[in-house]
């Protein structure tokens, strides 16, 4: 991916933002299971469903750049 077109640098820098996204979504989800599993499951769901639809933001992104794959 080092030829990349000073547009496509852009785009890949725009996926970073979409995977980061979904890394701190899944980073909550594991620390309430780590840590507050007992007091905290019940935001599992809505964390689920949050990182459920960060992850179609990226697929999304990457049909639309597929060199990004």
């Amino acid at each position: 991916m080092s030829n990349l077109t000073p547009e496509q640098k852009e785009k890949k820098k725009e996926l970073a933002k979409y995977k980061r996204k979904v890394v701190e979504k899944a980073g909550v989800m594991h620390d309430i299971v780590e840590d507050t599993i007992w007091t905290d499951y019940v935001k599992l769901p809505q964390l689920s469903e949050e990182i459920g639809v960060a992850m179609k933001d990226v697929e999304s992104f990457l049909d639309e750049h597929p060199y990004l794959r």
